[in-house]
């Protein structure tokens, strides 16, 4: 029954390991985990006249390079004048050409933020009134192609690197000593070096186009690269190369040196240097994400950096030990099988590592959350909900496998002992008859060798002396040729059975068995929790997002119905019924609060076009409160533009904004629409 359940359990890692997979390259663009939370002009602004530049206020710092900040004409030519620059705290800025005429301007940014992530986007002001505009800026997102992907890779492998690599060895060191001569645990460990070696290397090729253009052409740019050699992911990249060439030499030691000492008082000595060097390594190479990532920026950076490798640490020794153990439990010899004394050290190990897990975490979801709200109404926060889900059930599979581990014993089954005993009787039995044919067959040759040497004591003397010459040179073939390919057939038939044998006993323990398929179903389900931890990384945090919201909608607000207290636009279609009567007239409304306000009024015609018109008034009206009309006639500033100050809002509540619009002497017509100000 057991034979026909391990299939399945493979079956079940393997799907894991799909999804997992799928996870990865379904994933969307990694979001900016800096957020825009002003401009000036801001996002739709009309203004009177060409600004001398434009800024942006980010919720973070952020790095900037020449093209970072660009602004495009409605002709879709660059009008930026210089570089951009730091203006103060978080905000950016980029000197704009003199004597700009009146259209829609587009500003496209391109920055990478202080925890190493590209963020970009765009938005359009107007000067005098809006215009058509020609301006594209879909190349601006250059992490969503073929060099995004790719970059997202190669961060899920170098996470699986680190974890494989400092886990494994730490199992070896702490768990299972004897595993260091064991070359299936070597070559996990190695692999796990070679994977974070590897996809560092291709992290640093790939940094400066994810960040810039997102064109494969420029991944192997020498120029890219020395600009990104001059970031701070790219010092954390280089870091973690330096840091990897030490733990080459950790890996040398401990599969060489370590393995070779037989003195106790020398392996314990050993045992105590590669310990302290190992975690030095293993944090040097955690610390190469804390100082480049979510940790490195925003809240209380100080603590969340040491936090953060604390927690890298902690998933390397419980994952990165569990796929070594997964290992030695499938691939390890039968003469030298992880004991069971190996598996409960490795669960307290575990143990200790969920325990820190979960204190780590809490600290983590906290700073960058802030708010239960953030679970439910941020990506970060329902990826996060995935990721303690995923934690939950392996923690419950884990304790499935320490019940195995608690029956685990060190004895070989009676059914193991029978089967082993079964085994070398039959391979003692085949030596034998192999044996005593040999024997036998070259004692008859012997025989008829000495009866065709034994001399005629009745012939001639000559004659018995020639025929005792012709047996001493042997007429008859050799055998020793036979003997040999015959000894060389009987090693192979040994090892076969010796394999079968290690095979038989290997899988004859249930309950070691059992520990085998619960270890399996805890790796596929890392595999997963691994792919989920590594699209978060590359998520905007919850409390980043959460802000951002927060200050758009302080800022300004498109739906005439929100309730929030801000700027208030309103998009009215009109047609007075007359020739050229049809167009769209918009108030906005700032800061639509009681009391003192400032109302602008445009009116365009259906191609976005200004358009003058004879006369243009505003009522407002508190029909709640029977309070209005309240009249408001704006003044004429330019072609399109009225305005009015001081416009006053008495009290709040729904009102009613009713624009009258004449196109002509006979041509007018009244167009409303209800909004909540106050």
């Amino acid at each position: 029954m057991t034979q026909t359940i391990a299939p399945r359990v493979r079956t079940v890692v393997l799907l894991l390991l799909a999804a997992a997979c799928a996870l990865l390259a379904g994933a969307g663009p990694a979001s900016a985990h800096a957020a825009v939370t002003g401009s000036d002009p801001a996002q739709g602004a009309v203004v009177d006249k060409a600004p001398a530049r434009i800024s942006l206020t980010f919720s973070e710092q952020v790095a900037l390079s020449d093209d970072s900040l660009r602004v495009l004409d409605p002709e879709g030519k660059r009008v930026d004048a210089g570089e951009p620059s730091g203006v103060g705290g978080t905000t950016y800025a980029v000197r704009l050409h003199s004597g700009l005429p009146d259209g829609t301007y587009t500003v496209a940014y391109q920055v990478v933020s202080a925890d190493s992530h590209p963020v970009a986007g765009a938005y359009t002001f107007s000067i005098g009134a809006p215009s058509k505009t020609s301006a594209s800026v879909s190349g601006q997102t250059a992490d969503d192609g073929v060099v995004g992907w790719l970059y997202r890779l190669g961060r899920y492998v170098s996470y699986a690197g680190f974890i494989v690599l400092a886990g494994g060895a730490a199992f070896v060191l702490a768990c299972w000593p004897r595993g260091s001569g064991v070359r299936p645990v070597q070559r996990f460990v190695v692999s796990g070096w070679l994977a974070l070696t590897a996809a560092t290397l291709a992290l640093l090729l790939l940094r400066g186009s994810f960040t810039g253009s997102g064109k494969v052409a420029d991944v192997f740019d020498l120029s890219l690269l020395g600009q990104v050699l001059q970031t701070k992911t790219g010092a954390a990249l280089v870091s973690r190369l330096l840091l990897l060439a030490a733990a080459a030499l950790f890996i040398a030691v401990l599969f060489g040196a370590y393995d070779k000492r037989e003195d106790p008082q020398e392996k314990r000595d050993l045992t105590f240097g590669l310990a302290i060097g190992g975690v030095v390594v293993a944090a040097g190479l955690a610390a190469s994400w804390a100082m480049s990532e979510h940790a490195s920026v925003g809240l209380q950076a100080g603590i969340a950096m040491p936090v953060d490798v604390l927690h890298l640490l902690a998933v390397a020794a419980w994952l990165g030990g569990l796929g070594a153990l997964l290992v030695a439990l499938y691939r390890a010899p039968a003469d030298a099988p992880v004991d069971a004394s190996a598996v409960r050290r490795f669960s307290h190990v575990a143990f200790g590592s969920v325990l820190a897990l979960i204190a780590t975490g809490t600290y983590q979801s906290w700073r960058q959350l802030g708010s239960w709200s953030a679970f439910t109404g941020t990506r970060y926060g329902q990826l996060l909900l995935a990721k303690i889900a995923l934690v939950a059930i392996l923690v419950g599979v884990a304790w499935i496998s320490r019940r195995w581990t608690g029956r685990l014993t060190e004895t070989v089954p009676a059914s193991a002992e029978r089967e082993k005993a079964r085994v070398g009787a039959g391979a003692d039995a085949s030596v034998g008859a192999g044996a005593d044919a040999s024997v036998g067959a070259g004692a008859d040759a012997s025989e008829v060798a000495a009866g065709n040497a034994e001399p005629d004591v009745t012939g001639d003397d000559q004659t018995g002396t020639d025929t005792q010459a012709d047996a001493d040179t042997g007429d008859h073939p050799d055998p020793e040729p036979a003997g040999t390919e015959r000894a060389a057939q009987l090693a192979r038939q040994r090892a076969a059975q010796d394999a079968a044998r290690q095979k038989r006993l290997r899988d004859a323990d249930p309950n070691r068995f059992g520990l085998r398929r619960s270890v399996l179903a805890e790796a596929g389900i890392a595999v997963v929790l691994l792919a989920v931890t590594t699209v978060l990384t590359q998520t905007e945090p919850g409390r980043t997002e959460e802000e951002a919201k927060a200050a758009t909608s302080s800022s300004a607000s498109t739906s005439p119905d929100t309730g929030a207290s801000g700027a208030l636009t309103l998009n009215m279609p009109f047609d007075t019924g007359g020739e050229d009567g049809k167009g769209i007239v918009t108030v906005d409304l700032d800061p639509a609060r009681v009391g003192d306000n400032e109302m602008h009024v445009y009116v365009e015609r259906p191609n976005g076009r200004a358009f003058d018109i004879p006369e243009v008034k505003v009522d407002f009206t508190l029909k709640a409160k029977d309070i209005g009309p309240l009249p408001v006639v704006p003044d004429h500033l330019a072609t399109g533009h009225w305005s009015a100050n001081g416009v006053q809002i008495p009290m709040a509540g729904d009102w009613k904004v009713d624009v009258t619009v004449r196109t002509s002497d006979i041509d007018e017509v009244t167009v409303s629409k209800n909004a909540q100000i106050g």
